[in-house]
């Protein structure tokens, strides 16, 4: 799959394509329906399908708070070319951009660059300055320029499926909800730095404390079961492990600052400090709790670690 990061990365003697375009944040089953739909109007035509996506999201740019981000850029393309584009541009979204008209947006972008035959969108798509233009506007700017529109509800199995539904989720904590939305788990990378080491010295539960980029859709506080892994596969060995995930502020040490931390189960042996690692979230065991004592807590996390193995299927 080919990847250009900005339109001027597009190259100069691409021909005709089908064109999805979109912000895409998470990938979920809504946006699936729509490149499905791209797919089958490449094939129809004989042309490869190109995605557009915007980084950074265009809440950042427009209100200056993003919302959380469901999939980091290099993550949204491979799955964008796991479920069928032959190539992804991507457009990075600024202000000079957002004053654009949408006649400049679709000459410049659609027709000048990736010389559209076909365009699909959602169905709720706006576009150019104040988000004047919208699927109908599309539409008449394609009768001219030569392309036609498709506005694709965002819909799997009759339900509508939107990018803010799966942050609500996440935030209430649903992990097991938000994977139906997404098709598969929500997982969360950074690299693994040192912590107050607690887990390992005072608790007995050695834990990877992620260090998670800011934006990132982390879900509510709370212990979760899910699955540790590192973020390239190691040539040497294991690369994933079920896993006890704790996210929150440790009210029981009168933590201020939330950490996001993840204990492979029964190993103590791992040296992860420096690795590059995710976290998928499978189910929620419990809430955030404070406990009165460190015994209470160690109590607590060992019953949690039971749980996890049940919902992972581990021994």
């Amino acid at each position: 799959m080919r990847r250009w990061y900005g339109p001027e990365g597009v190259p100069s003697g691409w021909g005709r394509s089908v064109v999805a375009v979109g912000v895409f944040d998470g990938v979920h089953r809504g946006h699936r329906a729509l490149l499905e739909t791209a797919v089958e109007r490449g094939g129809a035509l004989g042309l490869p399908v190109v995605v557009v996506t915007f980084d950074p999201h265009p809440g950042a740019v427009l209100r200056g708070t993003p919302p959380a981000v469901l999939t980091p850029l290099e993550r949204r393309i491979d799955l964008l070319g796991g479920y069928g584009a032959d190539a992804v541009c991507v457009v990075p979204f600024t202000k000079d951009l957002s004053g654009r008209t949408p006649e400049e947006f679709v000459r410049d972008l659609l027709v000048d660059r990736l010389h559209a035959a076909a365009v699909v969108v959602g169905e709720d798509f706006r576009f150019g300055h104040r988000a004047a233009g919208d699927v109908a506007e599309l539409a008449r700017l394609g009768a001219e320029h030569g392309f036609t529109v498709d506005g694709v509800a965002l819909v799997a199995d009759g339900e509508t499926i939107t990018s803010t539904r799966v942050r609500a989720l996440l935030a209430a904590g649903d992990v097991a909800g938000a994977a139906g939305l997404l098709g598969r788990p929500h997982r969360v990378e950074g690299e693994i730095v040192h912590g107050a080491a607690r887990g390992r010295e005072l608790l007995g539960f050695p834990t990877a404390n992620m260090d998670l980029a800011p934006a990132t859709a982390v879900p509510g506080d709370g212990v979760y079961a899910g699955w540790l892994s590192r973020a390239e596969r190691s040539p040497r060995g294991e690369s994933r492990w079920p896993a006890a995930v704790s996210v929150g502020t440790n009210p029981t040490f009168d933590g201020a600052e939330r950490t996001v931390e993840a204990y492979a189960l029964d190993r103590d042996d791992l040296e992860l400090y420096g690795v590059r690692m995710t976290v998928d979230f499978t189910a929620r065991i419990r809430g955030q709790e404070r406990f009165d004592g460190i015994d209470d807590l160690i109590v607590a996390m060992r019953r949690d670690v039971e749980r996890c193995r049940v919902v992972l299927g581990v021994s």
